[in-house]
């Protein structure tokens, strides 16, 4: 069986209800890089329509959503696969099995890493 199919659904993810605990590389950085996804996503989506609200009368300001909204995904995408990427090697390496709620917390956890990151 390779380790594509070993994968969990997404709703399985979210449902915090995988078949089996997170022991391989990949199961571990396909949940962790789902949750700061979705996260990333759910974050970025209510600032960019509390930014929408606030400056859609505004000539040049109108267009600072769009940009939060493409950094909601951007950044998951590049700095996400690299930090889940290594959370999972760090337990990979030391042959720790992951619960899923650590996957969730390590998920989230990277928006607030970035959040600190992006205001310095």
């Amino acid at each position: 069986m390779s380790e594509n199919e070993d994968l969990d659904s997404v709703t399985n993810v979210f449902g915090l209800s995988p078949t089996d605990p997170l022991d391989t590389f990949a199961e571990m950085w396909y949940q962790v890089f789902l949750w700061a996804l979705f996260s990333s996503v759910l974050v970025h989506t209510l600032a960019a329509s509390i930014a929408f609200c606030m400056l859609r009368l505004h000539k040049t300001g109108r267009f600072v959503p769009l940009a939060i909204a493409l950094m909601g995904i951007i950044s998951p995408l590049t700095g996400g696969v690299i930090t889940s990427a290594a959370i999972a090697g760090v337990y990979r390496a030391s042959s720790f099995q992951m619960a899923p709620f650590y996957a969730l917390i390590y998920g989230i956890g990277q928006i607030g890493r970035a959040s600190c990151r992006e205001r310095v």
